[in-house]
């Protein structure tokens, strides 16, 4: 029993209950946690940029045939932008079906826009070539300074290449110290993450305090529809893609249970990011495709949130009583492909994203947005959820789709579960 409870995801559970339990009977006091959620991601986010730097840039080192690199990232991208189009799909046929939003006859006038003019206005600026130009950073550091994924990544390739091109004498220790820093900050990855009990407890202590458990209610269908949808892609389709590859989705999500608990507390999948990097690679990943796959994945193979912006944008629609066309809906298709690119793993992100999906189709009204604002900080938690593992599902089918999988090693770490992990990280 002892050695239970020095589990991490088990001091996880325990603070996510006993967050919700304060925050359902002592409301006002539960709210004056949220400093202790906002930390842990805050301490999360410190290191988040130097560890995908660093690993980036290690997997492009590494490899003499950068030919080879380049071919990892296009089947990467091509499998997330697959696997991401199944997701929006699947959220506006749900959508669709279900209908869900219809009778709730809202009156767009009685909404308050002020509550959602800041992210109208952060998705105003988020044009398709604005976007691409915002991935190049002002300066070498402003990368990291701005602590934008993207820009990290663009700066982590060309720095990768250029290691790569050096002459042996020069690229060695050159690639040598990048494995050195990479212990130093995965090092200070696991002295952070011992707190994360803390993190999840003010985090869910503070939403249940702020928002009551009431406002889950008022909407509930709307949330109970998006994290059934969520777990049927989960099933359905990663669950396809992992029985391809060889391995059973469901002993993938107990693999990554710790992980999973980490993220549902801080609504936050960038938090466990050199978790799952090194989980991938005790299942016999490749180093190398984990390098680029997981990180890249975090900016374009967000699946949870490409369900959310499709279901949410349809129930509004129907909120409204706006009809749409087989056109317009298409649009929001398209457009949700391209606004969901490059959104972040952190709470709020998919809540501009949507915004800047709406802004494109005038009939629905963007003051609409200010109905969800009650239950988004509900739902971010099975976007991240989702996000999570179909990050982990993409690096083992490309890892298969290289051929860089140790197969039996796969199989050995999943019969084992997370105490294979823990062992092997020890």
């Amino acid at each position: 029993m002892k050695r239970m409870f020095s589990l991490l995801y088990v001091q996880v559970l325990i603070a996510i209950v006993a967050g919700v339990a304060l925050g359902a009977y002592y409301p006002a006091t539960a709210a004056a946690f949220k400093p202790l959620g906002d930390t842990f991601v805050k301490l999360i986010k410190l290191v988040i940029a130097p560890v995908v730097f660093l690993t980036v840039v290690h997997g492009i080192a590494s490899v003499r045939d950068a030919s080879s690199v380049g071919r990892v990232g296009i089947k990467a991208l091509v499998y997330f932008e697959v696997v991401s189009t199944f997701a929006l799909g699947l959220g506006l046929l749900v959508a669709d079906v279900l209908q869900t939003g219809r009778g709730f006859n809202i009156d767009v006038a009685t909404l308050d826009a002020r509550a959602v003019q800041s992210y109208a206005q952060r998705a105003q600026g988020d044009s398709v070539v604005g976007h691409l130009m915002a991935i190049i950073p002002d300066s070498f550091m402003g990368a990291f300074v701005n602590g934008d994924l993207l820009q990290v990544l663009f700066v982590a390739v060309i720095t990768g290449f250029a290691i790569n091109a050096l002459p042996d004498k020069a690229r060695t220790p050159a690639a040598h110290a990048v494995d050195r820093l990479a212990e130093i900050f995965f090092g200070v990855v696991r002295i952070v993450v011992k707190f994360a009990p803390l993190g999840a407890f003010g985090a869910m202590a503070f939403t249940i305090g702020a928002y009551g458990l009431g406002s889950i209610v008022k909407l509930a269908e709307l949330v109970g529809t998006f994290y059934l949808t969520s777990i049927a892609f989960v099933v359905v389709v990663l669950g396809t893609i992992a029985a391809c590859c060889g391995f059973s989705i469901f002993r993938f999500v107990n693999y990554i249970r710790e992980e999973l608990l980490i993220v549902l507390g801080t609504s936050s999948s960038e938090s466990v990011l050199p978790q799952i990097m090194r989980k991938c690679e005790s299942l016999g990943c490749s180093p190398q495709v984990v390098g680029l796959t997981v990180p890249l994945g975090y900016s374009f193979n967000l699946d949870g949130t490409n369900i959310y912006m499709t279901l949410s944008t349809m129930f509004l629609a129907y909120a409204t009583n706006t009809d749409l066309t087989w056109q317009q809906e298409g649009m929001i298709l398209l457009v949700a492909m391209l606004t969901s690119k490059g959104a972040s793993g952190v709470t709020g992100a998919g809540f501009v994203t949507l915004a800047a999906t709406l802004s494109v189709i005038p009939d629905i009204p963007i003051a609409a947005l200010a109905v969800l604002l009650g239950v988004d900080k509900f739902m971010s938690e099975c976007r991240a959820l989702t996000n999570l593992v179909g990050n982990g599902v993409a690096c083992v089918a490309v890892s298969a789709w290289e051929g860089e999988l140790d197969r039996g090693r796969l199989r050995e770490q999943l019969q084992r579960g997370p105490s294979a992990a823990l062992a092997a990280a020890e």
